[in-house]
């Protein structure tokens, strides 16, 4: 399933005056969608073509700042255009929003009409042709995992962000009588983003009070990227027209269980799965063994597009079924990567390192980007871990702060190889504005720490 509407069909639905928006949309640097509302016979005479916007777009941070440090764009440039074109194989219809469609856009150069290298999408094109030129096509899956609390958004802010109550008071994982009560906000989530052309399976209750997971088929890796913020999008959209608030944030209180997205990938040859061999150990070819050590080798260098903000590393801690080690395992969920579907013609790895904050774009382009090296490199697997990694010592750990990711990433031949140094030196500059805004903010707990007893 992928998008459901046709630009003929838009035409027809303008006509009989059943859609008269349509929702133009790039993706910014933090995997959200901005744009423009069109009108929708404006959108069929000429804005189909392509629109404008500014190109702080690309150069900005979660409050929509103007950081500077960027060679893409400043204030000294003048802060000029980028062309947003229209990529009409998105176009679906949003059933949560009346009379309303939606088409994603790519970022092209206002002067030369040549992609943006540093757009989130183009990115993950990019590494997807790599792929594609070793005649092996990605798929992806992405797992969110999310938190629904009683009030709304303009309610909780209002309060300050304190006091917050999840909908639910215990944990409610697989459970099915909680699960039930918060129906009337999940059931409109499922069908709403079927009808949108995304293609739901299944969602549940996670592993704490007011936890949710939605999980979405796998498809090629650019379209898992698209459902996936398509998804995160209808999800804000729907809680709220019923009067809740949802967070994506990884750990939004240091003492429940924080939230992940995790990323299944394989490569496929024709209609094969090529990480499949009948013959090999766990049905694994040797293919996958260079792909996953690539994964393995190259988790430190991809650990900002993984975990991108200052709260993403507080989600890191052992027994919560957030992995803190980067070796692999069978059907093992204390590990960095897992082994799905053993001895089966589905065999694929999940990463389960990212949070659910992640840009689904430049992760699963950093995890591309991280396999395909290891195939080049004719990586060797080395056997799975077993047991609790939590407690071993002597397994390598993920990068647990963003400063030391970022230093990673600025420094990672293979990440400059794959992407260029122009997309590695601005994604470094968008870890450095984060980790700068954190450093110069005094927080709640200081304040209640130190106030009177420093």
């Amino acid at each position: 399933m992928s998008a459901n509407l046709s630009f003929d069909e838009l035409k027809r639905l303008a006509g009989e005056g059943s859609i008269d928006t349509v929702l133009v949309c790039l993706i910014d640097m933090q995997g959200r969608l901005m744009g423009k509302r069109f009108h929708v016979q404006n959108f069929i005479e000429s804005g189909h073509e392509e629109t404008h916007c500014c190109n702080y777009l690309l150069a900005t941070d979660l409050e929509m700042g103007t950081p500077d440090g960027y060679a893409a764009t400043s204030w000294e440039a003048g802060y000029g255009d980028y062309v947003m074109k229209p990529d009409l194989s998105t176009l679906r219809l949003l059933p949560w929003l009346e009379g309303t469609a939606l088409v994603l856009c790519d970022l092209m150069d206002h002067h030369t009409h040549e992609p943006v290298p540093h757009s989130p999408r183009q990115i993950l094109k990019a590494q997807v042709a790599r792929a594609e030129a070793m005649g092996l096509t990605p798929y992806m899956a992405t797992e969110l995992e999310f938190f629904l609390f009683e009030n709304s958004y303009d309610e909780i802010r209002q309060g300050g962000f304190r006091d917050l109550a999840p909908i639910s008071g215990y944990n409610e994982d697989y459970h099915i009588l909680q699960t039930t009560k918060e129906e009337h906000v999940m059931r409109p989530i499922r069908n709403l983003l079927v009808g949108a052309g995304v293609p739901v399976e299944n969602t549940k209750g996670e592993a704490e009070t007011g936890q949710e997971e939605l999980n979405i088929r796998y498809a090629d890796a650019l379209l898992a990227a698209d459902h996936h913020t398509i998804a995160k999008q209808a999800v804000k959209e729907i809680a709220d027209a019923y009067g809740h608030a949802v967070t994506f944030m990884p750990k939004w209180d240091h003492r429940k269980v924080g939230s992940a997205a995790h990323i299944h990938q394989s490569l496929f040859k024709g209609k094969n799965n090529a990480f499949h061999d009948p013959d090999g150990e766990r049905s694994m070819s040797a293919l996958m063994g260079h792909y996953v050590a690539g994964l393995i080798k190259y988790a430190p260098d991809t650990m900002v597009f993984l975990a991108p903000y200052v709260n993403s590393y507080k989600r890191f801690v052992a027994g919560t079924f957030a992995p803190t080690k980067t070796a692999w395992s069978v059907d093992n969920r204390t590990a960095g990567f897992r082994l799905v579907g053993e001895d089966t013609k589905g065999v694929r790895i999940e990463c389960r390192i990212p949070g659910s904050d992640i840009n689904p774009y430049l992760a699963c382009a950093a995890q591309l980007a991280a396999g395909l090296a290891g195939i080049e490199e004719g990586l060797e697997l080395p056997p799975p871990v077993t047991g609790d990694l939590y407690a071993m010592k002597d397994v390598p750990e993920v990068p647990n702060t963003l400063r030391a990711a970022t230093e990673t990433l600025r420094n990672s031949k293979m990440l400059r190889k794959a992407m260029g140094d122009w997309v590695v030196d601005h994604y470094t500059r968008a870890a450095e504005v984060e980790q700068e805004e954190f450093d110069r903010v005094v927080t709640d707990w200081e304040v209640a720490r130190g106030f009177e007893r420093a």
